[in-house]
């Protein structure tokens, strides 16, 4: 390696480092201050930066939620559950990728209330984050319900369409909310009733 790509890499190296401080800052901050507005002086503070070096590195405010949103995919695992459990079975597949979601929603479950909550009232700031997750996990419900459609496998009278509606309503993580916060029941259970009403919703 020569030395101007070694110091190229250190960097880039660098510049890693400092874009992983920032958003492990607003991670911090979601959790200990979740009423609160995310202020990008604060999270400059704590990530130990200039307010300056958020806008570098992110561009916006919106910017800065967006590679939030990213990065909770990617750190949460969102992108792996669904079309990772394709079992032969729809079903099976259908009911494995419900599971899965269930920990994901409960380890992030704080982040993702204060998302949640944030993309209400500030759209333009955590709005397309929110809504590129809805996307992926749009996508994941069509891939199931078209699989259960070419095996025959749904309701009598429900459609791929029909079904795809319901399941967005009951896999989601408001429904997961519903359950683990709002009845406080354990993960396993959550799931388990998840699973149960994607069932009887769509399945014969």
């Amino acid at each position: 390696m020569t030395t101007r790509q070694y110091e190229q890499r250190l960097r880039a190296d660098t510049a890693e480092v400092t874009r992983r401080r920032i958003l492990d800052a607003v991670y911090r901050r979601l959790r200990e201050a979740p009423t609160e507005a995310v202020s990008i002086e604060r999270v400059a503070a704590m990530a130990g930066v200039s307010r300056s070096t958020i806008y570098l590195v992110f561009g916006s405010r919106a910017g800065l939620f967006d590679a939030l949103g990213d990065d909770l995919r990617r750190r949460g695992g969102f992108d792996r559950t669904v079309g990772s459990t394709d079992r032969p079975d729809a079903r099976e597949s259908l009911r494995e990728s419900i599971r899965a979601s269930v920990p994901v929603f409960a380890s992030h479950r704080e982040v993702l209330r204060v998302l949640y909550s944030m993309a209400q009232l500030d759209p333009e700031a955590v709005g397309g984050a929110i809504q590129r997750m809805g996307e992926a996990r749009a996508a994941g419900i069509a891939h199931h319900t078209d699989r259960l459609a070419e095996q025959n496998a749904l309701r009598t009278g429900v459609t791929a369409a029909e079904a795809a509606n319901l399941l967005w309503a009951v896999t989601g993580f408001e429904f997961f909310d519903q359950l683990y916060t709002g009845r406080a029941l354990p993960s396993d259970q959550v799931a388990d009733l998840m699973i149960a009403a994607a069932e009887r919703l769509v399945l014969p």
